[in-house]
């Protein structure tokens, strides 16, 4: 079931289906809510009620004036709230990922467990503003193939080009109001969903954290992966098998860990 929600003025577009435990899907930049999971339908097949929506400015949700990490976690309070949920599972890859985890800090009487997907922030990390600036910049101008040329040749393996590029065109076509996902595009990464990796020993819920290897997703890496693990008390780190595609590219085997973390919640 389709659904929207309003988050402060702004319309947030959703989709809700299955029934049992909830669970809240939370895409990365420049996704949409279908890439959590890649489409997988095997948590509502095991018994879950899974809700899925669009962050501001993506997919078919509408723009706002404010892309920061608050505003972010507030949008997921707001779908909550709509959708009649005082607790849920969380699982979102990269800025769904740092959402859930400003969320997670800001209100864990509503967090029933934690998937946290390949992160990237790290508050001693440099978030190379830069080369987001010239993604936005690329996509104003010239739209999907705009970003494509300003994301450029990646720095992985050649074997994953071609599934990348692929995977840019579809992701960056899937969405309504292109400009304002270049402003998102300045704006998230110069926000920061926490200040120092101790905030993180506050979370409390049972936590998967997915990394997947520097070699094959270097934005995302690894080391980043096993500083959450570290940070968050009893948090446990998953990743591919040596040569494998992306764990968090498997969307089957993302649900068995989501579905996972669900069963263990309180």
């Amino acid at each position: 079931m389709d659904f929207r929600t309003d988050a402060d003025g702004v319309s947030l577009s959703g989709e809700e289906t299955g029934t049992g435990r909830p669970v809240v899907l939370l895409h990365g930049l420049t996704a949409t809510r279908r890439y959590v999971v890649m489409g997988s339908r095997a948590l509502e097949r095991s018994g879950h009620r899974v809700i899925a929506y669009d962050a501001r400015a993506h997919g078919k949700s509408d723009p706002g004036d404010d892309y920061g990490y608050e505003r972010l976690a507030a949008d997921l309070e707001a779908i909550l709230d709509d959708r009649g949920i005082e607790k849920a599972t969380l699982a979102g890859a990269s800025m769904g990922a740092h959402t859930l985890t400003r969320f997670a800090l800001s209100r864990p009487d509503r967090v029933a467990g934690l998937v946290i997907m390949t992160p990237a922030f790290a508050p001693d990390r440099d978030p190379g503003l830069d080369r987001w600036d010239r993604l936005a910049n690329g996509l104003r101008s010239g739209g999907v193939e705009g970003f494509v040329e300003a994301y450029g040749t990646p720095n992985v393996p050649e074997k994953w080009h071609e599934t990348i590029e692929r995977v840019l065109r579809q992701r960056l076509s899937a969405h309504d109001h292109p400009d304002a996902l270049a402003d998102a595009l300045q704006a998230v990464p110069r926000s920061r969903p926490f200040e120092d990796w101790e905030e993180l020993k506050a979370i409390d819920a049972p936590t998967v954290i997915v990394a997947s290897r520097d070699e094959v997703d270097p934005e995302h890496p690894f080391a980043v992966g096993e500083r959450y693990a570290e940070a968050i008390p009893g948090a446990r780190l998953v990743t591919e098998d040596e040569g494998a595609s992306p764990l968090a590219w498997q969307g089957a085997q993302v649900s068995k860990i989501i579905a996972e973390v669900a069963a263990a919640a309180p």
